[in-house]
């Protein structure tokens, strides 16, 4: 018998580096975590991640070898539903968790789920622990309504939601070119393998927006340029040759794209600046920081940008050569250049619009990025209502960058609540 397409499918373009990359000590990880009002029980959230798991069958898989590309494979096994640990998006072996890609989590009224990169991107995580909530609350008995977000687990899965939406939209005759330098990183005691140091800021959405409103930017890009002063005026104080400051910002190509793919369908833009050039004020690194992110974001640059990503897949002399040629091709890179031209990385979900019935019964949501190999500050945003949830995930034991960060945002009149798993 065939199998149809919800029993195999290949990695996305943004999936395929991604197990060249996985080591026993790195992996490309992140985490989302929904806090209800009641405390979560774990018979019932395990019935209602099975429930999920049938209508959002891009979860339900495991990594496989084939002799050019890693490919997906419905699952036969069943996933466990786990509690809590104190170092989350630790690092993920693809014959762990009985194969399964993410982990599902549960502690007092958290549920958290750890993502590998490879299954999705953050609209898509998104998506999966709405869903995941919403049949669970369905369980308790609650009346739940659904949108794009919170998915009625008695549909059926629909096909474009596994598509590989870049090899569906890149058609751009111009291929990006795009250069980019060895920028500046804050260094400093690195935490015990395995562990990142987490410190999240809840705060209201309102506030934040009107700051941003007042300054004539958006809340993207007046965050993106907090986070570029902090590490400008960082790099100054060290007194030591000036590297480019840059910001990796992904972008949901949703918006510039009719897209519904539930896996990977973002591009990663910078924005940047070279102190050599002179000095900065922060109206200065706002104006600089809005123009090249709305520049960057235009959908036919985004389709050149995609249609350069793809160029390597649709080599003729890469597409033939063996897998494990590719990934060692993959890990030599990444050990070379990683995050070297990165300074710190800002990934902003925006708001999730859940339904009333659901939405009611949330605290907030919580995106964790997994902590980089020299990225101090990799930062993840989401919104619910008026709750936003700003989170540094850092592999150092420093706290500098945090603390300057939500001290300047306490000053400029936005209130803030901490937390953080540091002891």
């Amino acid at each position: 018998m065939r199998k149809n397409s919800f029993d195999w499918f290949r990695l996305d373009n943004a999936a395929k580096i991604f197990p060249g990359q996985n080591s026993n000590t790195w992996s490309n990880i992140y985490r989302m975590s929904i806090r209800l009002k009641e405390e979560v029980d774990k018979d019932t959230l395990q019935k209602a991640l099975e429930n999920t798991l049938v209508r959002i069958p891009s979860f339900n898989v495991r990594i496989r070898k084939g002799f050019f590309w890693h490919y997906f494979e419905r699952n036969p096994n069943t996933p466990t539903v786990l509690p809590d640990i104190k170092n989350p998006c630790y690092r993920i072996k693809f014959r762990e968790n009985n194969s399964f890609l993410f982990r599902v989590y549960y502690l007092g009224k958290n549920i958290s789920v750890d993502v590998y990169h490879a299954l999705c991107d953050g609209y898509g995580a998104a998506v999966f622990i709405s869903t995941l909530t919403g049949e669970y609350l369905r369980l308790k008995g609650e009346k739940v309504e659904y949108n794009d977000f919170v998915l009625n687990v008695n549909d059926k899965p629909k096909k474009e939601e596994l598509e590989d939406s870049y090899l569906k939209y890149a058609n751009s005759k111009v291929k990006y070119n795009r250069r980019d330098k060895f920028v500046y990183h804050a260094k400093g005691l690195k935490v015990p393998k395995h562990m990142n140091n987490f410190t999240s800021g809840t705060m209201s959405f309102k506030e934040l927006h009107a700051l941003s409103k007042s300054y004539g930017v958006t809340v993207t890009e007046f965050l993106a340029t907090l986070l570029l002063d902090i590490h400008y005026q960082k790099q100054k104080r060290e007194n030591k040759k000036q590297k480019e400051v840059s910001v990796q910002i992904p972008v949901n190509l949703r918006k510039a794209f009719p897209s519904k793919t539930l896996r990977n369908f973002v591009l990663c833009l910078r924005v940047k600046i070279d102190p050599n050039l002179g000095e900065y004020t922060f109206e200065e690194l706002l104006r600089t920081v809005s123009l090249q992110l709305r520049l960057a974001n235009d959908p036919k640059l985004t389709n050149s940008m995609m249609t350069q990503n793809l160029k390597l897949e649709r080599n003729p002399v890469m597409k033939f050569l063996p897998l494990p040629i590719k990934d060692l091709g993959i890990a030599i890179s990444f050990i070379i250049t990683g995050e070297q031209t990165t300074t710190s990385l800002l990934s902003n979900i925006g708001p999730v619009p859940l339904p009333p019935s659901v939405g009611e019964k949330v605290e907030k949501i919580t995106l964790f990025t997994g902590a980089g190999k020299l990225n101090g500050a990799r930062c993840g945003v989401i919104s619910h209502g008026d709750v936003l949830v700003f989170t540094f995930s850092n592999c150092y034991e420093d706290r500098d960058i945090e603390r300057e960060f939500y001290t300047r945002l306490v000053k400029m009149g936005v209130h803030v609540k901490i937390e953080s798993n540091r002891e």
